[in-house]
C-alpha cells in the first residue's frame, strides 16, 4: 500500500492539531533536557518538524515504511535522520528519552506486544507519546465496512485491514504496571468541511488507502461513487453548505 502526500496534506492543518495538542502535553510531562527523539510513522513530516523546534538540540530520528512520504519529509529539513522502516520492527540504541508516533500504530496489529516493548526501549525516565484514531465506529468507516461487505466486493477486499484501537481503558490496564505516570484521554474535533468532496478527500489520504490499492482505476471509480453516495447520506450538508465531520482521537502518555 503506497500513501500520495499531497491526498495526506490537503488537511494538513486538521491532521496536524492532534499532535500540537500532544505535543503540549508532552512538554509538561518529558525530562527537561531531552537528547534522543524517534517518531514512529512520521509521514510527510510535519509533525517532526514541530518535534525539532521545539528540541532544537536533539538528535531525531524519524521513521516510516513509505518512500514517498520520506521524500517529501527529507525536502524540508536536512537536520532530521530520515529513515526507511517497518515501525513494527523498529529497534533502537541508545534509549530515546522521547518516542513519539501520530497517527501510525493504529496500522498494526497486536498492541499487547507492541506498546510494552516500544515502552521498554525508552530511557528511564521517557516519554512514549501517541496519538491515534478512535473514529471507527462513525458513519464514515462504517459505511465503508459495509460497502466492502457487499457482495460485489467481497472478495475485492478479502484480508483487507482498516486500522483498530482498543478502548482507554485496555490501554491502561496494559500500560499502567510498567509505568510511573500514565495519562490516557480521547478528544472529539469538529472538522467543517466545505468541498463537495471534502469527506471522500479526507478518507482518501489515509483509510481508503489499502481498499484502492486493491482496485485498478475504472473499478476504484464505481467504487469512490458507490462510497460518495453513502457518505452524503450520513453526513447531510448544513445549510449554510458545508459538511460537519466529527473525529474521536485516543492518546496516550506513558512515563517509563
Amino acid at each position: 500500500m503506497s500513501w500520495d502526500p499531497e491526498q495526506y496534506l490537503k488537511y494538513a492543518d486538521e491532521r496536524r492539531r492532534p499532535a500540537i495538542d500532544l505535543l503540549a502535553r508532552v512538554t509538561e510531562l518529558a525530562p527537561p533536557a531531552i537528547a534522543t527523539i524517534v517518531d514512529l510513522g512520521c509521514g510527510a513530516g510535519n509533525v517532526t518538524r514541530l518535534l525539532a523546534a521545539r528540541w532544537p538540540s536533539a538528535r531525531i530520528t524519524a521513521i516510516d515504511s513509505d518512500r514517498a512520504m520520506l521524500e517529501r519529509a527529507a525536502a524540508a529539513s536536512e537536520r532530521i535522520d530520515w529513515q526507511h522502516g517497518d515501525i513494527a520492527e523498529w529497534q533502537t540504541s541508545p534509549p530515546p528519552e522521547l518516542i513519539f508516533s501520530n497517527a501510525a500504530l493504529h496500522w498494526l496489529p497486536a498492541h499487547e506486544h507492541l506498546l510494552p516493548r516500544l515502552l521498554a526501549q525508552l530511557a528511564a525516565g521517557g516519554v512514549l507519546a501517541v496519538q491515534m484514531p478512535a473514529n471507527f465506529t462513525a458513519p464514515s468507516h462504517q459505511v465503508l465496512l459495509d460497502l466492502a461487505g457487499d457482495p460485489g466486493w467481497q472478495a475485492a477486499f478479502a484480508g483487507v485491514r482498516m486500522g483498530a484501537v482498543r478502548s482507554a481503558a485496555e490501554y491502561h490496564d496494559l500500560l499502567a504496571p510498567h509505568c510511573r505516570q500514565l495519562e490516557i484521554w480521547q478528544t472529539t474535533y469538529l472538522h467543517v468541511l466545505s468541498d463537495d468532496d471534502g469527506l471522500l478527500d479526507w478518507m482518501r489520504g489515509t483509510t481508503l488507502r489499502p481498499y484502492l490499492a486493491r482496485l485498478d482505476a475504472q473499478t476504484a471509480e464505481h467504487f469512490l461513487a458507490a462510497y460518495r453516495a453513502r457518505l452524503r447520506a450520513a453526513y447531510p450538508r448544513r445549510p449554510a453548505g458545508h459538511t460537519l465531520f466529527p473525529f474521536t482521537r485516543l492518546f496516550l502518555l506513558a512515563q517509563r
